[in-house]
């Protein structure tokens, strides 16, 4: 907060374009930024352009070694997402076992769950504590990112509900209310019907 109000005054005062430009400040320029934001200040938008520019472009899921160069990440949404049909098997990671058929829900927001009703399908990119709720009227857990020590995965366990990780793309895949079958234990889910 005191960030944001040295950032507004700076703005105020002419010294700084925009409130959150101190997010842009390195750790050993920050001494010498708050005393005369003046000097970096071409840096700092060139920093905001290069943030907007890697904004639109897709960074790989993992990478092992050295990360590829930016210039070979293809622009954000670019790649196609091939469609589910009835009878396609999406893999995950084996994760809480047992077996469920229920209606997905894609859910991207855990502020925003009103299409889950109990028993409804949890899809998810990923889930942190601020899902936990929407866990206890989920009949299964399906996330695009997770595996075996995953929040997601955590949950799951505790409560006893099928789920399965790392279904890559799953959220983007996934029809909201398609029938679905999850299985924890292989680590797959079926599409049984779409809406």
């Amino acid at each position: 907060m005191a960030m944001h109000l040295i950032g507004r005054r700076l703005v105020e005062q002419g010294l700084c374009d925009e409130v959150a430009d101190f997010g842009l400040v390195k750790d050993g320029e920050m001494d010498a930024w708050l005393k005369d934001p003046r000097p970096l200040r071409a840096e700092i938008a060139r920093r905001r352009d290069l943030m907007a520019a890697y904004a639109n472009l897709q960074e790989p899921f993992v990478f092992w070694g050295t990360q590829p160069d930016v210039s070979t990440w293809p622009a954000r949404g670019a790649t196609a997402i091939e469609p589910v049909k009835a009878g396609d098997v999406l893999s995950g990671f084996p994760g809480c076992p047992g077996q469920v058929t229920g209606v997905a829900r894609v859910i991207l927001d855990p502020i925003d769950p009103t299409a889950l009703e109990p028993g409804d399908i949890l899809v998810a990119p990923i889930t942190d504590p601020s899902w936990t709720p929407l866990f206890v009227s989920a009949g299964g857990v399906i996330v695009d990112v997770g595996a075996a020590q995953s929040h997601a995965m955590i949950v799951s366990r505790e409560l006893g509900i099928p789920c399965v990780p790392s279904v890559t793309n799953g959220t983007r895949r996934i029809p909201n209310g398609a029938t679905v079958t999850v299985n924890g234990d292989a680590g797959t889910v079926t599409i049984v019907a779409l809406p």
